[in-house]
């Protein structure tokens, strides 16, 4: 029985281990990426490409007016903007009909077709809005993003040359309120962004920022357009590693746009919590699995329980707490430059916690909830198709 009781020990010291050491290392790339040196050359206006950002929207998210104008003041000589609805009913249509006669038809275009989701609701509204698109450089944007006027030439200024094939921007959540909204605001900011900043200094793992991506049409027809994406859950990511199958490189900019926190209740937190690790189980399955050996908080915690809160359990657990809130703490501050997140730090214990209860839900859960449908899924990753009343 002893044995049984210090082998547990020993297991619970190997995530510990790996978990502070990976949260050093997300900081050291962070520093390795944001050091980088600026290739940037601001050209004449004659020489930005023309570009059509695509909005694909789903009812009225928080700040949506703000979030849907913003697009639309781009400090960007020529682009379109367009937005697409799915439902004829939809409750952000007044608002988008509004921006639209704003803004005049040569900025804005809105595309409306009632068109429910059957498998990747996303793909379905951007394929219907593509239709619309007048220009060679496309452009995601989702609607829960707000963009600063410079948004437009950070993200296009890779495509300007041959090396790039498609560019991403990263992401900053914010204005979350709730308790369950800056748990959400944690999960980005915390933990995804660093991780993306890790996998892009050390080639770690391939990856496309679907919420935040530019490139260029023809290569989306020859991946076979969004209609060939419709049925994956991470459908940006296959986008993207069709991408490099084809032999395009990604450039990752350092830019962040903002994500707006947007949820209704704990229940709807949740859910996403668990869609957001069902995509990288999907994405990257053997990466998932080794996923658990980052969750140091936990298994700290279950680390001093095991030795009752004695002094060296506790010493143990304030160390891998120190190396965690520290990290994040001067990430927060250092790069992403938001105090939201400096004040949500406390909140990181309890949304570690909640990250390995999701880990172990995500592996098992064969549906998704998305926009307020379930959705099947296989083991493979792909949609099931769920059929919508006539």
């Amino acid at each position: 029985m002893r044995d049984l009781y210090i082998l547990l020990q020993v297991v619970c010291l190997v995530p510990v281990v790996c978990g502070a050491a990976y949260q050093l290392l997300g900081l050291f790339a962070a520093y390795r990426f944001f050091a980088r040196p600026s290739t940037d050359d601001a050209p004449d206006d004659d020489s930005w490409p023309p570009v059509t950002i695509l909005r694909p929207v789903h009812g009225l998210d928080k700040n949506f007016a703000a979030n849907m104008r913003s697009a639309c003041l781009q400090d960007y000589p020529a682009y379109q903007v367009v937005f697409a609805v799915q439902r004829l009913d939809d409750p952000a249509l007044p608002v988008l009909e509004e921006i639209a006669a704003e803004f005049g038809p040569d900025r804005v275009t809105l595309v409306a077709v009632d068109s429910e989701p059957v498998v990747n609701g996303k793909m379905q509204n951007l394929s219907n809005a593509l239709s619309a698109a007048r220009h060679d450089i496309l452009l995601i944007s989702d609607s829960d993003v707000h963009l600063r006027p410079d948004y437009l030439k950070a993200i296009v200024a890779p495509l300007r040359t041959s090396e790039a094939g498609f560019s991403c921007s990263l992401y900053r959540a914010g204005s979350a309120e709730t308790w369950y909204e800056k748990l959400e605001l944690l999960t980005l900011n915390a933990d995804f962004t660093a991780s993306i900043l890790f996998a892009e200094i050390t080639d770690a793992s391939d990856f496309c920022l679907g919420s935040s991506v530019a490139f260029r049409r023809k290569d989306l027809e020859e991946i076979g357009g969004f209609e060939a994406l419709a049925d994956y859950l991470v459908e940006d990511y296959e986008m993207g590693r069709r991408f490099r199958k084809k032999g395009l490189k990604m450039a990752l900019v350092p830019y962040f746009v903002d994500l707006v926190v947007d949820l209704e209740d704990p229940r709807q937190w949740w859910h996403h919590q668990v869609y957001w690790d069902q995509n990288t189980w999907a994405a990257q399955p053997v990466g998932f699995l080794f996923m658990v050996l980052t969750f140091a908080v936990p298994f700290a915690l279950l680390f001093a329980l095991l030795r009752l809160f004695d002094p060296i359990g506790m010493m143990v657990l304030a160390a891998v707490l120190a190396v965690r809130l520290g990290t994040a703490g001067v990430f927060a501050a250092h790069y992403l430059r938001d105090r939201a997140t400096l004040r949500s730090l406390v909140y990181l214990p309890l949304r570690d916690l909640a990250g390995l209860l999701s880990w172990f839900t995500a592996i098992r859960k064969r549906t998704f909830i998305w926009r307020g449908h379930e959705f099947g899924l296989t083991r493979e990753g792909r949609i099931v198709p769920r059929k919508v009343s006539p």
